[in-house]
């Protein structure tokens, strides 16, 4: 995932070259941006934000993130070329 912190909104953006691009609105300060992230993302994949965490790459913009209980079947059909 690509993460742009402090965008207009929360959105997800789509996927470019395997990789999930990712707009928040909150900035990166105390988790604000991974939590926004985990959020948004439970969201759209309709599972509770606890089931997702965030692997690699917590302080930077790209990060890998795990997602428990879901196959991966379930994610490829959500954003296609995602490469999951």
């Amino acid at each position: 995932v690509r993460v742009t912190p402090r965008a207009g909104s929360d959105s997800i953006e789509g996927v470019r070259d395997g990789v999930l691009l990712v707009r928040v609105g909150a900035a990166p300060a105390n988790g604000a941006a991974n939590a926004a992230l985990t959020r948004l993302l439970a969201g759209a994949l309709g599972i509770p934000p606890s089931w997702i965490r965030i692997a690699v790459g917590a302080a930077g913009r790209r990060k890998v993130i795990a997602i428990e209980d879901i196959p991966a079947a379930v994610i490829e059909a959500r954003w296609p070329g995602l490469g999951v």
